[in-house]
């Protein structure tokens, strides 16, 4: 098995990418989605109604399946030998931060959930956690790059 993953280990890698920009697409622009729906569409108005529905598109056909494919993939190369140390510092930022962005990911779910039915915060809380997504970011690659 590991000498299959050695042999996989670039298309792994290349499929994992992929699918972190995918997801990070997505994690980027439901928040902003969000700003548009709490303070444009108010429930019962077309606006509304278009935004939720993009809204779950988002997440369900575009998020959600590259959030999976972001995991396994990850853990395939985290199963690579010779790959990761888990002796330094890196990985166990790296892993905190993707395990962050996964409860982002969760938080999102959630409120595109409450805002279909008619709550939800307003558009001043989803720009701001519109940031969350870029500084964990910023976590991930400098811990992969700079393997500290």
């Amino acid at each position: 098995m590991t000498d299959l993953l050695a042999q996989a280990y670039p298309w792994i890698k290349a499929l994992h990418i992929m699918a972190v920009i995918s997801w990070m697409a997505g994690l980027f622009y439901l928040p902003r989605l969000f700003v548009y729906h709490a303070e444009r569409g108010r429930t019962g108005t077309e606006p509304a109604a278009s935004l939720a529905i993009m809204e779950e598109k988002l997440l369900r056909l575009i998020m959600n399946p590259a959030m999976i494919v972001t995991w396994i993939a990850g853990l395939l190369l985290v199963l690579t030998p010779g790959i990761v140390d888990f002796s330094q510092v890196w990985p166990w930022t790296k892993g905190a931060a993707v395990l962050a962005m996964t409860g982002f990911h969760m938080w999102l779910a959630r409120q595109r959930r409450a805002l279909s039915e008619g709550r939800g915060a307003n558009g001043r809380t989803y720009r701001m956690m519109n940031e969350v997504p870029t500084l964990l970011m910023v976590v991930i690659v400098l811990s992969v790059i700079l393997r500290f």
